[in-house]
């Protein structure tokens, strides 16, 4: 499988996880083990870092996987077949790049922000 159809299905399925944990449906352990591995999966923050060779992405290739499937295992199937119908759903949406750069530039200029503050107290 291709890496790009692999990282297409990891988002999916990242999706589907993400829509058990908002589902009352689901059981309370289950919803905090959902979140936990949607926010995981999701953020740029890892368990070990990305730099570090060959064990860096260990974390990704294995925990999240992983998590994903404890989370389908442990939920009802029919919570599991909405939330796969509403990540594909979501899935299919355009990507809005005005968006996207709006947010960038928003960090962008909260990163400079923090940097002159940050200069600016050193220097005092």
């Amino acid at each position: 499988m291709p890496l790009k159809d692999w990282a297409t299905k990891l988002k999916q399925h990242t999706l589907t996880v993400y829509f058990v944990a908002r589902d009352p449906r689901t059981p309370l352990f289950v919803r905090l083990l959902a979140l936990l591995i949607a926010a995981y999966a999701l953020s740029p923050i890892d368990l070990i870092p990305d730099f570090i060779p060959l064990i860096g992405y260990l974390d990704d290739l294995l925990l999240i996987p992983l998590g994903i499937a404890l989370v389908v295992r442990l939920t009802p199937p029919r919570v599991v077949e909405a939330a796969r119908e509403k990540a594909a759903h979501v899935a299919k949406k355009p990507v809005s790049y005005v968006t996207a750069v709006v947010f960038v530039a928003v960090w962008l200029i909260l990163v400079l922000m923090f940097a002159r503050w940050v200069v600016g107290v050193a220097i005092k």
